[in-house]
């Protein structure tokens, strides 16, 4: 894992954006999708950091994170439910098979936690007890574990979340044995998450899947797969004492970084926050780092800045782009 000195010097490098000739890119929060002339895509992680669904940073060596853990985590449960990675010609890219994403993402919760207000703790907080179909009783504390991890769906929107019960999937245009078998596959893959978890003493607490089709209409596990963006994961030793004490656990993910906005006292949900500082910045990238280390139980081995000359030759060494 890099010093803090090292990763201070190259954030004025971390990878923002980058264009790749002839192509037009899908823009996400993270990711820019191209599609290739074959139907495959290219997909490259970038190191933008958004909070609260808003841009606020880019923090150095996130995407090499993000981009290798999927690809480490898709390695481990390629038995549960085929991927659509082909190849990772360099740490921030990925080669994936075209496929249709469903409208919806699914997210597997086994403790009752969160900041936003979309959020299961958001939610319960403010009185509701029936959430995204589902009830739950009186009395449950922040951060507690659930008797069983729970199934739920919400809107793919980059602006606002919206909880979906299982009678608005079907209402989507999903059938009723494909939505059960999106959900069991999304549990199994939670609780093998959650025995590899385990061996590195941290507890994955919650984690989004995403689904699509092939083209020829299989089911396949797409976007990225328990990373510190798309899960939250605690340390597993010190939980049982932060959860006493009522206060946050040790965490390893982006969770981090809205309970700091929270602290600050920026209104998170109707005003635009500021960037993160650099200090925070440094800070996420250590979490990152170490947990890809802790979960992999290999260094991380940092990659070049500035990245896009060294993604463009990849790209150019694997034939994905012209000369």
């Amino acid at each position: 894992m890099l010093t803090p000195d090292q990763i201070r010097a190259v954030i004025p490098m971390a990878l923002d954006h980058i264009e790749l000739p002839g192509l037009v890119p899908e823009h996400g929060q993270v990711r820019e999708n191209y599609t290739l002339y074959d139907g495959r895509r290219v997909l490259i992680t970038t190191d933008r950091f958004t909070a609260f669904n808003q841009p606020v940073g880019a923090v150095p060596y996130k995407g090499q994170v993000l981009n290798q853990l999927t690809e480490w985590w898709f390695e481990h449960t390629a038995d549960i439910l085929p991927n659509h990675i082909i190849d990772v010609p360099d740490p921030n890219v990925t080669v994936a098979l075209n496929a249709n994403p469903l409208p919806f993402a699914v997210v597997v919760r086994g403790f009752i936690s969160g900041v936003t207000p979309t959020s299961l703790w958001g939610q319960y907080a403010a009185g509701e007890r029936t959430i995204y179909g589902i009830h739950f009783p009186d009395g449950l504390l922040k951060n507690q574990e659930l008797p069983h991890p729970i199934v739920t769906a919400k809107l793919k929107d980059h602006d606002h979340e919206h909880p979906l019960t299982d009678a608005e999937v079907i209402r989507m245009g999903v059938s009723s044995p494909l939505w059960e078998r999106i959900q069991e596959t999304a549990l199994r893959l939670f609780l093998r998450g959650q025995q590899l978890c385990i061996l590195a003493d941290l507890i994955l607490v919650d984690s989004k899947y995403e689904f699509g089709l092939d083209l020829n209409g299989d089911l396949v596990l797409i976007d990225e797969l328990h990373t510190p963006d798309s899960s939250r994961f605690w340390r597993s030793d010190t939980y049982d004492e932060y959860f006493e004490l009522g206060e946050e656990p040790e965490n390893y993910d982006k969770e981090f970084v809205r309970l700091w906005y929270q602290a600050q006292g920026y209104d998170v949900v109707n005003h635009n926050l500021p960037p993160m500082s650099e200090d925070i910045i440094i800070s996420v990238s250590e979490r990152y780092q170490h947990i890809y280390e802790l979960l992999t139980g290999k260094p991380f081995q940092p990659a070049s800045y500035p990245a896009q000359k060294r993604i463009m030759v990849a790209l150019q060494y694997a034939q994905l782009l012209g000369n």
